[in-house]
């Protein structure tokens, strides 16, 4: 059943008003696919628009606390914890984004990570499209999360593809 419609098909915020607090976290993660050329910029730090990763970070935590203003239906949240790693992979020449956002509320956080590792990505992409404007974002999906009353979700343990 799809929450976030009512009994006559219209879209409406869910409501949490009952549900209890609890600790809840998610982890999701994108990927930045560039030349090589291009990741060297990255390793280097010699972007011409500064520290792409440290920015691309700060990004990433600011998109995770705008998410309500972002996705129309998501509630606001008082999050905990918002943490990015952004890994740099020069055996593909990408950059791995994982977002790990946390909270003690009544609804999931797992929007909150997948928009600020989605916004991480994208300010990868802009610090870089000088140099390359063929980069591809890619692989954003929701990798873990835990709490509430769906429990836990791992995505390697569920073998999900996303299709």
């Amino acid at each position: 059943m799809l929450t976030h419609f009512d009994a006559a098909g219209q879209a409406h915020m869910v409501d949490v008003s009952d549900k209890p607090d609890t600790r809840r976290v998610a982890v999701a993660e994108a990927r930045v696919e560039m030349k090589p050329e291009t990741l060297a910029y990255v390793l280097e730090g010699t972007s011409t628009k500064g520290d792409v990763l440290g920015v691309a970070r700060v990004a990433g935590i600011m998109a995770a606390k705008r998410t309500p203003d972002l996705i129309p239906l998501c509630h606001p949240l008082a999050l905990t914890r918002v943490a990015l790693e952004l890994t740099p992979q020069i055996e593909t020449a990408s950059v791995l984004i994982r977002a790990t956002v946390a909270t003690s509320g009544q609804t999931g956080v797992e929007m909150e990570a997948l928009t600020a590792a989605s916004v991480a990505a994208l300010t990868v992409y802009d610090m870089l499209k000088a140099v390359e404007k063929g980069m591809i974002v890619t692989g954003i999906r929701l990798l873990h999360k835990d709490g509430g009353k769906s429990g836990s979700y791992d995505a390697d343990k569920a073998g999900d593809v996303g299709r």
